[in-house]
Parts: structure tokens; C-alpha cells; sequence
């Protein structure tokens, strides 16, 4: 394996950031150790990535990253309500979304983006990872949740990750 000098050009400056908010500090050295940490970990960490990250559509993945915190943000309020609301609000399932993904990082990318918005976890992937199952808080309807998640997340996740 060749080694590059800067594998992830992407992680380098937000490990550097990750690490200034975690420090909660703009001094020169808290600058200097973060960089030299995001530049680190991914030189360090390479042999461990199954394959190389290309981003095809960079817009299309800031508008995923918007509608993301945008989901996260009107899902805790949905959960608070819902959990205020009491217990006969609730109303859980268990459902199957079929997956259009194929790579591991298509699909741990959805997996994960199901699992940060509140009220939905992914519980199970099929074994041929034909399908995902998600675990919802209130699911009046199935089919809409399966739609939601396949519109909102999976969609751009392949359009940014496995084009074609």
C-alpha cells in the first residue's frame, strides 16, 4: 500500500475541528495539535479503510448534511412531545426498507443517519444487506416511514457515494 501524505483530504480539517471544539480553545498550540491530529489519525488509520471515499456530488452532500440537522432538530421535539404526550401516543414498529445501497459505506452511512434521528433506530441488516430494519416510536403508517427514509437519506447517500 502506498502511503499518501494526506489520505483524507476532507477528515484532516474536520478532526482538526472536531478537536478545537473539544478543547474549547483558539490558542496556537490547541491549532497546531489539532492539525497535527487530523493529519495523524487518517495517515495512521489507512490500512484500516476497505476502500477509497469519493465524493461524485459535493452539493448534493451538504444539502443531505442540511436535511439531516434539520431532521434531528424537528425529531427531538417530535420525541419530547410524543414522550410528554404520554404513553398512548406511541405507537412502535418494526419496519423492513428494502435498501438500494450496496457498498459498506452506503450503507452504514444510512444505518447511522436512521440511528441519529430520534425516534427511529436501525435495529437488524438482512444478511444478503437486501434489507434494513428500523425500529420507529410512532409509526402510523409503514410505508411512509420506508418512503421518508429512502426519499430524505438513502437517495442522496447513493447519489454522493454509488453513482451509476
Amino acid at each position: 500500500m502506498k502511503l499518501r501524505l494526506l489520505p483524507h483530504p476532507i477528515l484532516t480539517p474536520v478532526l482538526a475541528l472536531i478537536w478545537l471544539l473539544l478543547v474549547n480553545s483558539l490558542s496556537p498550540g490547541q491549532i497546531l495539535l489539532g492539525l497535527i491530529l487530523g493529519w495523524a489519525i487518517p495517515v495512521f488509520t489507512l490500512r484500516f479503510w476497505p476502500e477509497r471515499v469519493r465524493v461524485h456530488k459535493p452539493l448534493t452532500l451538504m444539502r443531505f448534511l442540511a436535511v439531516v440537522m434539520y431532521d434531528i432538530l424537528v425529531a427531538n421535539l417530535a420525541v419530547a412531545a410524543l414522550i410528554l404526550g404520554g404513553p398512548k401516543h406511541v405507537k412502535p414498529a418494526f419496519v423492513r426498507v428494502p435498501l438500494a445501497l450496496r457498498t459498506d459505506l452506503g450503507i452504514s452511512l444510512l444505518a447511522n443517519t436512521v440511528s441519529l434521528t430520534p425516534g427511529t433506530v436501525s435495529a437488524w441488516l438482512s444478511p444478503d444487506r437486501s434489507h434494513l430494519v428500523v425500529h420507529g416510536l410512532k409509526v402510523n403508517d409503514p410505508d411512509a416511514l420506508i418512503a421518508e427514509i429512502k426519499r430524505r437519506y438513502e437517495a442522496p447517500i447513493k447519489e454522493v457515494f454509488e453513482p451509476c
